[in-house]
């Protein structure tokens, strides 16, 4: 039978095919098995940090009223999944799915201040509404949280669990840093570009499907696969997320219309074309480097003239590509599992199916 005759969604326990999966309805049920631990965490905090951040997350209006909204819960997701890919319940990652969706968060609020966003998800950030110090509290209020649920997490893989969320946002902090200091220089370089994007989003992936897979006790080698699996995933994302900062529809994004060029980012699909786009990367270097660049200089006719050079230097074709490649390499690492966890049991190649159809949204999504 499949998923179509089900009304979308197959039986349980019979995916074997990624194609049949619902991944609308698989993040619906890992955010509804993360949520009420997601705000139980979140009600530890002080009123102000537990208020603000609740607005950031989408559960309240800035007035505190109850709100319709929040993330897909993408991270935690991953979390879940692969530990049910280990063979466990997906009830014993949902510390590990809290701890990464409060890093992710943490590392928003401090994004939106240090990049000097005013609007997320079509609303005002924290420190465009409370100012700069409660987003950089509130972000660190969150960062000390995700430790603390996993250090209580009744498992045996808690304190491994907590070493490597520490190690990861060591690696997103560094990855941060040289995004920063990338807007200083004209001279980046492709693979260098690719180790931030691995610091600013691959390494909270990969850190995403380990730690399920910590959790749940699996062995060493199944956790390595499992976060090459979260690190490639995590560069197609970017990749995918660097071609909506410049083509993506604003209406669905969220973001303003040709977002990335209005602030001179040097993302993966520009940074290509200027090392490896001929004529047109000189073009788009020099475009870049002009003195009245900026948003006060900038009107969507100029934009799209870099948007048109970035397409012509091969930017966009390649960070397609790339995203597809990252992607193939994800699903070549969770296919080692097997290697490594061999099973029949139905829910447990259920969740790889599951893994593998997250992975394919990723890398097609439009926001």
């Amino acid at each position: 039978m499949t998923a179509a005759a089900t009304g979308g969604r197959a039986p349980e326990g019979t995916v074997t095919d990624p194609t049949t999966v619902d991944v609308a309805a698989v993040l619906r049920r890992c955010r509804d098995l993360v949520d009420p631990a997601l705000r139980a965490a979140v009600g530890r905090l002080d009123a102000t940090s537990a208020a603000q951040s609740a607005y950031h997350l989408g559960w309240a209006d800035r007035d505190g009223k109850p709100a319709e909204g929040g993330g897909k819960a993408l991270r935690p997701a991953l979390a879940l999944l692969t530990a049910r890919a280990c063979g466990a319940p997906e009830t014993v990652a949902v510390p590990g799915g809290v701890a990464v969706e409060l890093v992710h968060n943490f590392s928003l609020l401090h994004d939106d201040l240090i990049d000097g966003d005013t609007e997320r998800r079509h609303r005002p950030t924290v420190w465009a509404v409370w100012g700069a110090a409660s987003a950089v509290l509130s972000g660190d209020a969150m960062l000390a949280l995700a430790q603390e649920v996993l250090l209580e997490a009744p498992s045996a893989g808690a304190a491994p669990a907590a070493l490597l969320l520490a190690r990861t946002v060591r690696e997103l902090v560094g990855g941060q840093v040289a995004d920063v200091a990338f807007a200083e220089r004209d001279d980046v370089g492709v693979q260098e570009c690719l180790t931030m994007a691995h610091g600013k989003t691959g390494t909270l992936l990969g850190a995403s499907t380990e730690v399920g897979a910590v959790l749940a006790g699996a062995p060493a080698a199944a956790r390595a696969a499992l976060r090459t699996v979260g690190e490639e995933l995590g560069l197609a994302f970017q990749l995918v997320d660097d071609l909506l900062g410049i083509w993506g529809d604003p209406a669905v994004t969220g973001k303003p219309v040709l977002a990335d060029l209005r602030e001179r980012k040097k993302s993966l699909p520009v940074t290509w074309a200027v090392v490896n786009g001929g004529d047109a990367g000189r073009d788009l270097a020099a475009w870049l480097a002009r003195p009245d660049s900026g948003p006060a200089g900038d009107d969507e006719l100029t934009l799209r003239r870099g948007a048109a050079l970035v397409e012509a230097g091969g930017g966009r074709t390649w960070a397609r590509a790339e995203a597809r490649r990252r992607l193939d390499a994800a699903e070549a690492a969770l296919a080692t599992v097997a290697d490594h966890l061999p099973t029949t049991d139905p829910a447990t190649t259920r969740a790889r199916a599951e893994l593998v159809a997250l992975g394919r949204h990723l890398a097609d999504r439009e926001a």
